[in-house]
């Protein structure tokens, strides 16, 4: 009788709003080849399936061949891993219920899982990063969106269909801001990327102080934190304003969950001490008296990018192997 063959590469996918990674990954986690292109190029989900097929095609037979990969994983946005579909994505190109993983499975003739970006995200920091060897814990994605995944008792929880942890689409303000997702008073419209621009733009409007602000040509999350190291007061009341708000939202969602650790990771978190010391304040503030000062709040020290590709390869080792090539 013949040795089983054991495959001992996956090939992780990070489906973000503005750029699409894929990676061959071997079973220690380390990134063979990887490589990128721009998910706003394909605005017909058709279209993007098809490319980003051929895409892993090649890096794969350019590399390590075809018949050595055991799976696929993906991380996006609005995702379901119980569905394995994008599920009405309020900030992608496609809308509606998109069965992404039945749709690549079809192209490749590999098993495909998929999961939401913040759920991949809370994977690649329990194997590779900040969370591990934590089994109570809550990463939050903080960018375009605000998602988040939480562990309890080692395990992710997913929730019935998929979608637990949607703390960025829970009321903060009743009948404030519209958010993306339809609702008003949502905590991604005050948190989120375009909530932090809106926070600087009333700022504006609501006074005549002077401002590096308003002789930026891009005003981004980026560039205002940029004005705050400067020592511009009005985007450091942005962030500060920002950092209320989440604050509060992470202080019900501890709450409630109990966590040792909430990892923040996106690129908002990089703002830093401007979001982070107001957002610290404000939970602390606001946290189940029982948990405060037993809650650690960290910032991801993994790369984004590598860490939802490396969070994606893990998610493909749950699924269950399947390939039209044995």
């Amino acid at each position: 009788m013949g040795e089983d063959n054991i495959k001992t590469r996956v090939v992780g996918v990070d489906i973000s709003n503005e750029r699409t990674t894929y990676a061959i990954v071997d079973i220690r986690g380390n990134i063979i080849a990887e490589d990128s292109f721009d998910t706003s190029e394909y605005p017909d989900i058709n279209n993007f399936v098809s490319f980003l097929s051929e895409k892993i095609v090649e890096i794969v037979e350019a590399n390590v061949g075809y018949e050595t990969i055991r799976s696929v994983g993906i991380s996006c946005p609005s995702a379901s891993f119980i569905s394995g579909s994008i599920v009405n994505a309020p900030n992608l190109p496609w809308k509606g219920i998109v069965p992404l993983a039945a749709m690549m499975r079809d192209r490749l003739g590999l098993a495909v899982a998929l999961a939401n970006d913040a759920h991949v995200s809370a994977l690649g920091e329990h194997t590779f990063g900040s969370a591990h060897g934590m089994k109570d814990f809550i990463v939050i994605n903080v960018g375009v969106g605000l998602g988040s995944c939480f562990f309890s008792a080692g395990h992710e929880h997913q929730g019935f269909e998929g979608f637990a942890g949607e703390v960025g689409h829970t009321c903060v303000i009743e009948g404030g801001r519209l958010c993306g997702c339809g609702k008003k008073g949502c905590l991604e419209a005050y948190v989120g990327a375009k909530g932090i621009i809106r926070t600087a733009k009333e700022l504006m409007e609501a006074s005549d102080e002077p401002s590096l602000m308003r002789n930026l040509e891009k005003l981004s999350p980026r560039t205002i934190k940029e004005c705050c190291d400067q020592g511009d007061k009005m985007a450091i009341e942005v962030y500060r304003r920002t950092g209320h708000m989440f604050g509060l939202g992470l202080a019900n969602y501890a709450s409630i969950v109990n966590p040792q650790a909430i990892i923040l990771t996106g690129g908002i978190s990089h703002a830093g001490d401007w979001l982070i010391d107001p957002t610290r304040e404000s939970f602390e503030a606001n946290v189940f008296g029982n948990m405060r000062g037993r809650v650690k709040l960290l910032v991801s020290k993994l790369d984004d990018r590598e860490r939802d590709v490396l969070g994606a390869s893990a998610l493909a080792w749950e699924v269950p192997e399947y390939s039209l090539f044995k």
